[in-house]
């Protein structure tokens, strides 16, 4: 079976080509002309230059495959021309990578085009498998655990806006792949929508100390109230001084992101590592050695 990937290069599709390659697939990733490739470069991949905006190079892509697998982000705005191409190629199974971002209760940015991405997907015709992840993190390239890592190799004292006790349920990046993996041997999965996530919920504070843990070090969690900072990061926004962190982010960290994924590992048989396993891989790969 042939596959065609978006985002092969990137994150998560850098960690799925290898497993699906292992797995007797045939793969062509689809990526602009200046990805770095350096991630694939020792795997037997087609590569297929073009871009997601450009809607000619993706049906051309996409022509001979049996199956889509789309990792770039539905954030930008390019399902409908994705479901034009892939209708155009006659390629009628498709994957789908969206977020848990779309439940949020803040009226985020890209919430609204998400969430009309979903309902394109759903009314296509098409026989898709949407997967919603959570919070990824795996490696230096997941940009947030990694961030936290690194800081608190360093600092004894790590400032947190709000009590800390929202919950966080991160998913590992093998655990996306895996699952990826699975929706496409499945056919139970055609039609459907699955949340995916770690295997624990964990409070922001128990994030803390687990990877303080895994470090070997002692932190001091210093909790500040965080309505003052996000409206002190609301003005700056407003008057565009650009700031490490957004408004919207601290927001966010107040906000429970736990999810069931009882329907996927029911239809997929999807079994998430811990977040304590997880960050012990991360902290342990030899980019830390």
């Amino acid at each position: 079976m042939k596959v065609l990937v978006t985002g092969a290069t990137g994150f998560t599709g850098s960690r799925l080509v290898p497993l699906l390659l292992k797995s007797g697939f045939q793969v062509r990733a689809f990526v602009r002309p200046t990805s770095d490739r350096s991630p694939l470069s020792t795997l037997t991949v087609e590569w297929v230059t073009g871009d997601l905006s450009n809607p000619e190079t993706l049906t051309a892509a996409l022509r001979g495959v049996d199956a889509l697998v789309n990792i770039a982000s539905l954030g930008f705005g390019h399902v409908d021309s994705i479901l034009r191409s892939a209708k155009e190629a006659g390629v009628k199974r498709g994957i789908f990578i969206s977020t848990t971002a779309i439940f949020t209760r803040l009226n985020a940015g890209s919430k609204s085009i998400r969430l009309a991405a979903e309902e394109a997907i759903q009314a296509s015709g098409l026989d898709y498998t949407i997967l919603r992840p959570t919070m990824i993190y795996g490696s230096p390239r997941d940009r947030n655990m990694w961030r936290l890592i690194r800081f608190l190799r360093y600092s004894p004292v790590i400032p947190i806006f709000g009590d800390g006790e929202s919950l966080q349920q991160s998913i590992f990046v093998d655990d996306v792949a895996q699952a990826v993996l699975l929706a496409l041997q499945n056919d139970a999965t055609i039609r459907k929508s699955y949340n995916i996530a770690g295997k624990a919920p964990l409070t922001y504070n128990q994030v803390i100390d687990t990877v303080s843990s895994a470090l070997g070090r002692r932190v001091w969690k210093l909790h500040i109230p965080y309505m003052p900072i996000v409206r002190f990061l609301q003005f700056t926004e407003k008057i565009r001084l650009r700031l490490p962190i957004k408004a919207e982010q601290v927001l966010r960290l107040n906000e429970d992101k736990a999810f069931s994924y009882q329907e996927a590992q029911k239809d997929l048989g999807f079994s998430p590592r811990s977040f304590e396993e997880g960050i012990g891989m991360e902290i342990n790969s030899t980019v830390y050695n």
